[in-house]
């Protein structure tokens, strides 16, 4: 006589319910991950920062993978480009998570290394002066026409222009 029963070896379910639960927990652990990633790159930090003077400003551009792009618009203080606008675009530049780097081309004997954090300013809105700052440390670095080379750091605070007004001037050549 035949049985109509299938015979179910217990251990199979047992294998089967943790095979489901692992699949699961790893879903999970997927989806919160990407939910966290997409929380952080959800912020955009692209934009127009003031640099050292009045009149000045840092083109911030983050693109994918974190590569950070742009250049700083400044004023020279050299004998041959006192007062003349210096563009000076970024040869390297990243953002992993909140810490920023750039570092310029050389123009007229100069560049310039920053490294620090990108945060929430005072700024209410996206409108508001501030609403990002970059605070980090900013190394000038200086060749003389006998190249000798100085460099100076310091600390600083750029803080983000209202996206309202923030239609970057094209560079300069």
């Amino acid at each position: 006589m035949e049985s109509s029963c299938i015979y179910r070896n217990p251990c199979s379910n047992i294998a089967m319910k943790v095979s489901l639960a692992l699949v699961l927990v790893f879903s999970c652990s997927q989806l919160l991950a990407q939910s966290a990633n997409s929380t952080s790159s959800s912020e955009n930090y692209s934009g127009m920062y003031s640099f050292l003077q009045e009149g000045e400003f840092v083109q911030v551009t983050v693109e994918d993978e974190g590569r950070v792009t742009g250049f700083i618009s400044r004023f020279g203080d050299g004998e041959s480009d006192r007062g003349t606008f210096l563009d000076q675009f970024f040869k390297e530049g990243k953002l992993e998570g909140q810490t920023i780097t750039f570092t310029s081309q050389i123009v007229h004997g100069v560049s310039f290394t920053f490294k620090g954090t990108v945060e929430r300013g005072a700024g209410k809105t996206a409108d508001d002066e501030g609403y990002y700052v970059l605070k980090g440390i900013l190394t000038e670095v200086r060749t003389d026409v006998n190249k000798k080379t100085y460099s100076k750091s310091r600390e600083v605070v750029f803080k983000s222009f209202p996206k309202s007004l923030e239609t970057a001037p094209a560079p300069r050549d």
